[in-house]
Formats: structure tokens, C-alpha cells, sequence
């Protein structure tokens, strides 16, 4: 039975999204704490995670971490929800290539410019927030979803920071509108009301 360690509000609440929409019922999810800002919480010895991050999936033998990774194993491992094209499939090559883009360029623009880090260095190879909005929106020029008419878990992965940072996208309202469509799908929604219960409580 694969296991995912997951933090609620964390970025493996996205991972929990795509489990649900994948109806990956078998698939045990397993909450551990992690350090917080203000001390909150700490790294739980229960979580294999080498650096005692979430999220981390252990499948058998195979142990995976960084979110892209996950969400290419996981539509691959359960092709049938058709959340991601399979090997050999058309738009097999842009369905990685956004994973990877929101790995390597999504997330590292947001987090080094909420923690005002700037640098002709990072500009000239990773661009800026507004060079990665203007992408998501050329994208989304050809369907309501980055892959056109085709809703995919790369949806899932991009459109998740976009919930931690609200008015992100104002300036780019056909980005605006795809985090919303994101967020009423019923793996966000799971997530949001699983999140908001763990604060609750």
C-alpha cells in the first residue's frame, strides 16, 4: 500500500488534491509534523523523509520526494482517472514539461521574491513572477486548461500556490479564473475542507 506523509496547510495538500482525484482510495495518508515558523511544531521522528519535508510518498521500495515527481508517478500509476498522458501518449512531453516548469520556475520566483531576494543572475535564468504569470496566461489562451481542453494534474500542481497567495494573478484575469476553476474541482475542494479542519481543530 503506498504511503504519502503529509502536513496539513503544507505544499503536500496539493499531493492530497491529486489523490482524490485520482481515486487513489488505497492510498494510506499518513500526517506528521514538520517544523513551522515560530517554533510550532517540529520534525516528527514517524516521517522518512531524508530532511523531514513534506510531501513524501514511499511506494515499496520507491521513495519519492519533491512534488513533480510525485505527480508524475502517481498519474502514472493510476492511469485510468487520465490526470496525466502516459509514455508514448500525445502531450506526454508538455505534461512534464509544466511539472517541471512549476518545480523549477513557479515555485522558486515566489518563494525568492516573498523573501526579497533579488538578482540580474536569477532574472536572466529563472525570469520573474510577472514573466511566469505572462506564461500561464499564453497557455491558457488555448483552452481553459494549461494542456487546452484538457483538465491534467498539472492544473493541480501550478494552480496551488496561487491558493496560499491571494491577488496574485489580479493582473492576469484568465489566470484568475483558472486557479478558481482549480479550486472547484473536488480534489482541491477535499483538501481545502481536510486543511480547514486540522486548523479547526
Amino acid at each position: 500500500m503506498p504511503i504519502l506523509y503529509h502536513a496539513p496547510m503544507t505544499r503536500s495538500s496539493g499531493v492530497v488534491a491529486l489523490v482524490h482525484e485520482l481515486g487513489a482510495t488505497d492510498i494510506e495518508i499518513r500526517e506528521v509534523t514538520i517544523a513551522r515558523p515560530q517554533g510550532k511544531d517540529g520534525p516528527d521522528p514517524a516521517n522518512p523523509h531524508p530532511e523531514k519535508k513534506v510531501p513524501y510518498l514511499v511506494d515499496g521500495d520507491e521513495h519519492l520526494r519533491e512534488r513533480a515527481a510525485i505527480f508524475a508517478y502517481l498519474t502514472d500509476r493510476y492511469p485510468g482517472a487520465g490526470l496525466g498522458p502516459l509514455p508514448g501518449e500525445a502531450g506526454r512531453g508538455a505534461y512534464l514539461s509544466w511539472l517541471a516548469y512549476y518545480q523549477g520556475v513557479i515555485e522558486t520566483v515566489l518563494i525568492l521574491r516573498f523573501s526579497g531576494v533579488e538578482s540580474p543572475a536569477i532574472y536572466e535564468s529563472l525570469r520573474d513572477v510577472d514573466t511566469m504569470l505572462a506564461t500561464l496566461d499564453r497557455a491558457l489562451e488555448q483552452g481553459p486548461w494549461l494542456m487546452g481542453e484538457r483538465y491534467s494534474a498539472a492544473d493541480i500542481l501550478c494552480a496551488s500556490p496561487f491558493f496560499w497567495f491571494d491577488g496574485l494573478a489580479r493582473d492576469y484575469p484568465r489566470v484568475e479564473a483558472w486557479v478558481k476553476r482549480c479550486g472547484a474541482k473536488p480534489g482541491m475542494v477535499h483538501a481545502t475542507q481536510r486543511d480547514a479542519g486540522w486548523q479547526a481543530a
